[in-house]
């Protein structure tokens, strides 16, 4: 029996979430804007950051009653479809794409732009799901492993050409496919390479790195039973780790770009430059530390008002929240999408397909990634990689693409109760 409303069996907790995200969003957008503001303005205008971001919002909510019009099964049917579709356009930012700021990851419509990499990131959950629902898949065998890496970093080398930022994001796929059976060596060894070049970066001496390795790799062996020792993984393991820390200066002074390795440096603390790269970053800082507790009130935050702090109204939005809201505002924000994530995780747990279930992780792992490296960012914990804000940052495709990725699985949570 089909569904005699859109809304029925919707969870309206996680609808009041979004909502909420949204319109307090909103709210910071235009806080962040009015610095801009010469002149009579309304909320309406067009010309203002916050004036397009109104007109966004009032399309999403057609869009949301679209996702949900459309059977819940659709999404499983067709996701190979969406997935190629989304892969090439992608593919077409090498050829049409329009570059903003030294990045071609925008297709161009006037005033306005579309950025199809925050939509990849919905199909490719789609694809991922669709293939590991498949009874005949097991994520023990090399071969549906590779399948399922592949569905993953396609689109994920694609964006890394135009915008590493956003491939970045990608990474969360490698704990739903754990989630579903993959074995646990390939998280070790992703953890194991981030540590390792973090390490390289720091000591800037390759031989540093593999005595402390060699060190680890001793301890593990002897402390290990008699049976699970193998001197000869260990000695592959150290080899394997030898050649990694000699490809890191490499990879860095010649795949990173030069603003990149600026961030790097500002981040581990190999460079100062308020004035220059670091500028961001040492005002956003200032920002979030001036709202003290309760923070300087909407409207009132001297460093937003004064537009010190570049681009706060997408990736840096969150000081606005810090300074106008203080401490327990910004407390507030991240309780919001924390209880979202949880939620998302919650109903994915009890649904009774596979493939709701694995795209329902993938959407708590997306949003999770985004919410935790956006503000580890502006906070200068992370370096600045250009990773928005879910529902608050500015901008019609993230606030579109985040809105699709999670309303789709609203939409199979919904139908959950017609597919015994």
């Amino acid at each position: 029996m089909k569904n005699q409303s859109i809304t029925n069996h919707i969870d309206w907790i996680s609808v009041a979430l979004f909502i909420t995200m949204v319109l307090m969003g909103w709210l910071n957008i235009y806080s962040s804007s009015l610095s801009a503001v010469t002149g009579d303005s309304t909320i309406f205008d067009l010309s203002q950051f916050y004036g397009k971001q109104l007109l966004y919002i009032a399309l999403t909510f057609p869009l949301v009653l679209i996702i949900l019009f459309v059977e819940g099964k659709f999404y499983e049917k067709y996701s190979s479809i969406i997935y190629t579709i989304s892969v090439l356009s992608i593919a077409g930012l090498y050829v049409f794409g329009k570059s903003v700021k030294g990045q071609a990851n925008w297709y161009s419509f006037g005033s306005f732009g579309i950025q199809p990499s925050e939509f990849a990131k919905a199909a490719t959950a789609l694809a991922l799901a669709k293939y590991l629902s498949d009874v005949q898949v097991n994520l023990k065998l090399v071969k549906d492993q590779i399948v399922a890496l592949a569905i993953v970093f396609f689109p994920m080398v694609l964006i890394a050409g135009h915008d590493p930022g956003s491939a970045l994001i990608y990474i969360v796929f490698l704990v739903v496919l754990f989630r579903e059976g993959l074995p646990g060596w390939y998280l070790f060894s992703g953890f194991a390479a981030i540590i390792l070049f973090i390490l390289m970066l720091i000591t800037n001496n390759p031989y540093i790195v593999i005595g402390i390795a060699a060190v680890v790799l001793v301890i593990n062996y002897f402390r290990s039973r008699l049976i699970d020792r193998n001197i000869i993984a260990s000695g592959i393991m150290l080899v394997l780790v030898a050649i990694f820390s000699f490809s890191v200066s490499f990879v860095f002074n010649n795949v990173f770009k030069q603003h990149h390795r600026d961030r790097f440096n500002i981040l581990l603390g190999k460079q100062v430059d308020m004035k220059g790269i670091g500028y961001n970053i040492h005002q956003s800082e200032i920002a979030i530390g001036s709202g003290g507790w309760f923070g300087k009130g909407y409207l009132e935050g001297t460093q937003t008002k004064g537009g010190f702090v570049p681009e706060q109204h997408t990736d840096y939005i969150f000081t606005t929240v810090g300074e106008e809201w203080g401490f327990f505002g910004s407390v507030i924000v991240i309780g919001l999408f924390v209880t979202l994530v949880l939620r998302v995780i919650y109903l994915a747990e009890r649904q009774k397909t596979k493939f709701s279930r694995i795209y329902g992780y993938s959407v708590a792992g997306i949003l999770f990634i985004h919410f935790f490296v956006n503000i580890a960012m502006v906070v200068g914990i992370f370096p600045t990689i250009g990773i928005p804000l879910p529902f608050f940052s500015y901008g019609g495709s993230g606030l579109w693409g985040f809105t699709i990725l999670l309303f789709i699985f609203l939409k199979m949570d919904a139908n959950k109760v017609n597919e015994w």
